[in-house]
Parts: structure tokens; C-alpha cells; sequence
């Protein structure tokens, strides 16, 4: 984005993207360089059953012809896509929380121009990494784009609980009758604007992770023009709150393509002040030592409120 003009790569941008110099994704013509299940071919399977001889036994895996009809174990496919990172400003800084109003409302607007781009993906994936710990390894302010060609399993899950949940209550919203809830118990409530309320989220993962919910039913972020003051609010109040930008991991989650009916965006910021250990790992339960509800109103505290 250059609002006055000028030549390419000289001064004058405001936000600028770029190709990840590391994607984890490729173009869409991407070959598996696996070799995995997914791209193996009759003639590879055979090969290597001929490979495996004699020593190949009736369970043996390799030996593909003993398992006709039979699902693949080891399926993959190519990691086709795009990833993108996004350069939120010119001015030097490690945290979104170290932008200006004006810089921060430019980078969402270009979250949000570049998730529109790649429309025609199955899903798309903004993600903001700040710090060693939260996987960051430049230490300038930016964000990655995922265009997925599938829904990430945990997207699906949301997609199928916000529509059983319409279809069970004749047409409700389930993260709007949750906001509703929780604005009117106040517990996990931490601030509230005409756009947007911000929420330490019941059962939080880790200690004051925090969900910015768009006040109106909005299924696309990428759609949505609500949400960014909120954001920005949510990023200083963690940074007043520590004495500083906080390691944190933020990501949007948007209504998969076709995915819209009953479904809401939402922002959620998890700073690292914690590490999963040997049982979060092995159960994928998490232990969260700092109670939502005291969370929210450190950050009420804070706030002035």
C-alpha cells in the first residue's frame, strides 16, 4: 500500500507483502516430495512389494498387493497454497501493541484485502507470532497468511458445532448467545466498544488468552470492517498490564468457504507466559493455572474500570 505514489521497493509504504522466503506451502502445482501415500502410484506400490521379497510377511505394509481394498496407512498430499507475510509498517517495531492507531488500523486492512485475495481457497489462516517463544524469528512486526486447500480439523469442529447448535435452537448464533451471556454475567467481560467485546473465554487455555467477538453476525473477518479498535485495545491493555509487549501468539478464526451458516469470527491472543508440558502434550487437556474470571478483572483493574 503506497497512499502517495512512487516507484516500487523505495520509501513511501505503509504495508507491503511479500512471499514467505520459507513457505510451508507451495504453489498449487506443488509435486509430493515425499513420495508419500498420496501420491504413490500402482506402479510405486508395486516396486515396493518386488522390494520387500520374500521377507515381507502377510502384515507387512509394504507388501501393497496383499492389502488390496484395503485404506492406506500412510497417506499425505502435496502441500499446495500460498504463504504470505505481511509487513505491518515501516517503522521498526517488535509488537503490534507499538503501533500507532493509524499503522495498526493499516495492517488489518490489509489482513483483511489479503484474505479476500485468496477467496477461492477452502480456508485461509492469518496468524501473528511476537517473540522467540511464541515461534517468531524476525523480530519486526508482521503476519503469515495460509491459504489452506482444506479446513484445518479444529475450523471443521467450530463449523459443526455452530450449526448443529443453529439447527438445535432454531436459527441461533452459538458465539453470539455466548457473548450475550457473557455481557450479562460480566465475569470474563473486559471491555466492550460499539464494534466488538472483549472476553477472557470461559475454560481459557492459558493464562490471560483473550477473544475479541464482533458484536454483529459477521462470519467472514475478511468481509467484517468491526474489530480492529478492539484489537489494539486488547494488545496495549496486555502490554500496560506486564510492563511491555508480552510474547504472544494471535490468530483469526473466519468461516471456512461454505462454512458461513451460523458461523462468527473471532480474534483470539494467547500471550506465553506459560509452557505446555508432558500431560498437555500427551492428553491435550490443558491446565491453566490463572483463572479466567480473576484474568479479566486484573485487566478491568488495569483498564481503570
Amino acid at each position: 500500500m503506497r497512499p502517495g505514489g512512487g516507484a516500487p521497493n523505495t520509501p513511501g509504504w505503509t504495508t507491503r507483502v511479500v512471499p514467505n522466503l520459507y513457505p510451508a506451502l507451495a504453489g498449487d502445482g506443488a509435486e509430493d516430495a515425499g513420495g508419500g501415500g498420496g501420491g504413490t502410484t500402482a506402479e510405486a506400490r508395486g516396486d515396493a512389494a518386488a522390494e520387500a521379497g520374500t521377507f515381507a510377511g502377510g502384515g507387512d505394509p509394504l507388501l501393497a498387493s496383499r492389502r488390496a481394498g484395503e485404506p492406506d496407512l500412510f497417506v499425505s498430499r502435496p502441500a499446495s497454497g500460498a504463504h504470505e507475510v505481511i509487513i505491518h509498517s515501516p517503522r521498526h517495531a517488535t509488537a503490534l501493541s507499538e503501533l500507532s492507531d493509524e499503522q495498526l488500523a493499516a495492517a488489518v486492512a490489509m489482513w483483511r484485502r489479503r484474505m479476500s485475495a485468496h477467496s477461492d481457497a477452502p480456508y485461509t489462516q492469518l496468524i501473528v507470532n511476537e517473540g522467540g517463544s511464541a515461534g517468531a524469528s524476525l523480530e519486526h512486526t508482521h503476519a503469515q497468511l495460509y491459504a489452506l486447500p482444506f479446513v484445518p480439523a479444529a475450523v471443521a469442529r467450530e463449523r459443526e458445532r455452530a450449526g448443529a447448535y443453529r439447527e438445535r435452537t432454531a436459527g441461533g448464533g452459538l458465539l453470539g448467545d455466548v457473548l450475550v451471556e457473557e455481557l450479562r454475567r460480566k465475569e470474563r467481560l473486559v471491555a466492550i466498544d460499539d464494534d466488538a467485546a472483549l472476553i477472557c473465554p470461559w475454560a481459557s487455555r492459558s493464562p490471560f488468552e483473550l477473544r475479541v467477538v464482533p458484536r454483529s453476525e459477521a462470519a467472514r473477518f475478511e468481509e467484517d470492517t468491526a474489530g480492529t479498535a478492539m484489537l489494539g485495545a486488547a494488545l496495549r491493555l496486555l502490554a500496560e498490564r506486564f510492563g511491555g509487549p508480552t510474547e504472544l501468539n494471535l490468530w483469526i478464526r473466519t468461516a471456512p468457504r461454505g462454512g458461513e451458516d451460523g458461523f462468527r469470527w473471532h480474534v483470539d491472543i494467547a500471550p506465553r507466559l506459560t509452557i505446555k508440558a508432558g500431560f498437555e502434550l500427551a492428553t491435550g487437556v490443558d491446565i491453566n493455572t490463572y483463572p479466567p474470571e480473576r484474568a479479566a478483572a486484573d485487566l478491568r483493574e488495569t483498564l481503570g474500570e
